[in-house]
């Protein structure tokens, strides 16, 4: 088994401090669910929704090792607030692989946003950015991912080393079966630093100020497809990622209606 390296978790007294000063923190399941102010097995209730996700047609390298769904929300003083179904857009800046175009996903399936964790979840980041940055309406939003092996390789990040565009990026693992690689990596965009690990506890999480950071996941393969008797069963890597974006959502102005 190939050796992967821990995650640096930050103690949860630190979280802001280590977000300020480095431009990511990395936190275990139990201070997510605490962060929530949720028990971890509403967390896993989500789970099952990443077995019912679809295919990604929109992956320019030919592949189609990803499936996901997309939905978009307004976090205020309010409340939280799902928006009307839009297109993903980031320009070419962001995303050299992908960018300017309007991706049309389908959206998450409502029985996940009625979880009660998922409110929490959402609700609970909004405010813990907003001690970063004084913002008091956020633009969020969700991409629940799905990675698989079932063409002996899969990418969660064809696009390479990027930023995405907003102003804070979360990355949820949610279910790592059957793979090797998927190693997160994270890089200063302004100096040397840089840090990489592997997720592997369902629910811990990356947090990154999108502006101070650049990130990526290295490819994953079966693990029996490097075993002595053959391949097997493919595996899969699944995430959530949320990002949350001062003033607008990417693309306001030019997304077109579906």
């Amino acid at each position: 088994m190939a050796r992967t390296l821990p995650p640096p978790y930050t103690p949860p007294a630190a979280l802001l401090s280590q977000l300020k000063g480095r431009g990511y923190a990395v936190l275990p399941p139990s201070a997510v669910a605490a962060l929530c102010g949720v028990e971890l097995p509403a967390l896993h209730a989500l789970r099952p929704a990443w077995d019912d996700l679809v295919e990604d047609h929109y992956l320019k390298d030919g592949g189609r090792y990803r499936r996901r769904r997309h939905s978009c929300f307004v976090v205020d003083p309010d409340g939280l607030a799902l928006a009307p179904h839009r297109a993903h857009w980031q320009s070419l800046e962001y995303n050299a692989l992908h960018g300017g175009m309007h991706r049309w996903f389908e959206p998450i399936e409502p029985g996940t946003l009625a979880q009660p964790a998922w409110p929490r979840l959402i609700e609970s980041l909004a405010r813990l950015f907003s001690q970063v940055r004084e913002v008091d309406r956020w633009f969020v939003e969700a991409h629940q991912f799905r990675i698989d092996t079932g063409e002996g390789i899969g990418r969660p990040t064809p696009e390479g080393a990027h930023r995405d565009g907003v102003d804070f990026v979360a990355v949820l693992w949610v279910d790592r079966c059957g793979i090797l690689g998927g190693e997160t990596r994270v890089f200063a965009a302004d100096g040397p630093d840089g840090q990489r690990f592997t997720l592997d506890e369902s629910w811990s999480m990356l947090l990154l100020d999108d502006a101070r950071v650049i990130h990526e996941s290295t490819p994953i393969q079966p693990v029996q497809a490097v075993a002595p008797d053959g391949p097997g069963m493919p595996g899969h890597r699944d995430t959530l990622v949320l990002t949350y974006r001062a003033g607008g959502f990417q693309g306001e102005d030019a997304t077109i209606a579906g």
